[in-house]
């Protein structure tokens, strides 16, 4: 019940920080905390791939198993699984994924970007 709590705590207002802290508290109640570094990112490389999964059944012609088309999830459910995962890696490494955004923003607003091939 807490973690419906702190969930309706959250709106299109919050801010990365605040979804930050509500993601790590979340992983603590589900006793995920001590999971090693190296777990979460196998965990991440997972919901990436079901994430490019969901990609290729929805935005490709691709062809997908049409007995296994019932198992995947959608675009959404999967990229929130992979933010979600993201930041919880961010958390146990210490990293401020605002702080974190706004410092490689700033070095890439110093670039200079060609789209040419």
């Amino acid at each position: 019940m807490e973690q419906v709590t702190l969930l309706n705590k959250l709106s299109r207002q919050s801010s990365l920080s605040e979804i930050q802290e509500y993601i790590q508290t979340v992983v603590e109640l589900r006793g995920f905390s001590d999971q090693p570094v190296s777990e979460t990112m196998l965990l991440l490389l997972e919901e990436t791939g079901e994430l490019a999964k969901a990609v290729r059944k929805a935005a490709t012609r691709m062809s997908v198993d049409a007995d296994k088309l019932h198992r995947y999830s959608s675009v959404e459910n999967e990229a929130a699984d992979v933010f979600f995962v993201l930041t919880a890696l961010c958390s146990q490494m210490g990293i401020n994924l605002f702080d974190a955004l706004k410092e490689k923003e700033a070095r890439n607003c110093e670039r200079k970007w060609s789209f040419e091939r």
